[in-house]
């Protein structure tokens, strides 16, 4: 890596993204875009307007109010950007070889198809996430309280080690597949695209190479920080061990309070640098070793024509 690369970057950029299907997303505070490579070897370009600025409701700009909406809007682009990135893959041919079902499903629903396999997929999702991170910790937790005397906080806190390891062991265990290590790849691109612009060198391939594919700002220790935050919030509202269920109720209760705090955290760690900053970005940084991968050029250029499209006119804006 060059010494301009190892310098420390110019300022902090408030642009984010995610990887998508053979592609990259990127969210700025006016506009996103999402780039995404075709069969065909070119890169499809979607532009779109987003609400910011004076135009700002209150509840995006609350402290600790904002995070929950800023969560379930991430959340429900995402799906939405996922969905259609794949749909840009499939070609002729593999629209020929819809199966009967499909088809009858394409000809009855048409375009509602889209949005009708993204909400069962979101519900599927958060139901997975719910036995994963909330239920299956929770009950190996109060098993193993049968056999050792924990406090509350105990519990809690063997509840939250489950929680992480199940959360790393998931990833490492996607990375395995083939598809899911290209996505890991887009997201390095993302990352790396990031560090460049935030460093204000040209947006190039070769310059983008420069870059680390670890950034604080991420999706991945954004998750890490509900997982740790959790353990404490469950502790400090006294969530009962009596009956699972209730307990999983009450925490999906309190969820908008762990995730606001997560997200204030990482808001800190995207804008300072510090012993701070850098003591919560650690972990997220540790796992980002498994969610993303050095990508090839072709997924650079992806990742930086998605982020031309959302600098604003006025760079000063995009600043913290």
């Amino acid at each position: 890596m060059s010494s301009k690369a190892q310098s420390k970057e110019k300022f902090k950029s408030k642009i984010g993204g995610q990887a998508v299907i053979e592609g990259v997303m990127m969210r700025g505070i006016d506009k996103a875009a999402m780039a995404c490579r075709l069969p065909d070897g070119t890169i499809d370009l979607e532009e779109w307007a987003i609400k910011g600025g004076k135009d700002t409701p209150w509840y995006r700009k609350t402290p600790f109010v904002r995070g929950i909406f800023s969560f379930l809007t991430s959340l429900i682009d995402g799906y939405k950007c996922l969905t259609r990135s794949a749909e840009k893959q499939m070609t002729e041919d593999d629209k020929e070889e819809q199966t009967k079902f499909e088809q009858w499903l394409d000809d009855k629903l048409g375009d509602k198809l889209g949005p009708i396999i993204t909400a069962i997929s979101m519900v599927l999702g958060v139901g997975l996430a719910i036995l994963l991170f909330m239920y299956l910790p929770s009950l190996v937790s109060k098993f193993i309280s049968k056999f050792v005397d924990l406090s509350a906080f105990g519990k809690n806190l063997i509840e939250g080690i489950l929680k992480i390891a199940i959360f790393i062991g998931y990833t490492a265990l996607t990375a395995l597949t083939k598809d899911i290590r290209r996505t890991y790849e887009y997201h390095g691109a993302e990352h790396k695209t990031i560090a460049c612009y935030e460093h204000e060198e040209e947006l190039t391939v070769e310059n983008v190479k420069k870059y680390t594919r670890f950034h604080p700002r991420c999706g991945t220790s954004f998750i890490f920080l509900v997982l740790f935050i959790s353990i404490f919030v469950n502790t400090i509202f006294r969530v009962s061990w009596a009956s699972i269920f209730l307990r999983v109720v009450i925490k999906i209760a309190l969820l908008p309070i762990v995730t606001g705090i997560a997200y204030e955290l990482i808001r800190l760690a995207g804008k300072y640098d510090n012993i701070f900053t850098k003591i919560i970005s650690a972990p997220g940084l540790w796992i980002q070793r498994i969610t993303t991968s050095e990508p090839d050029e072709s997924q650079i250029e992806c990742a930086i024509a998605a982020l031309k499209a959302c600098i604003p006119e006025n760079k000063e804006d995009d600043k913290w």
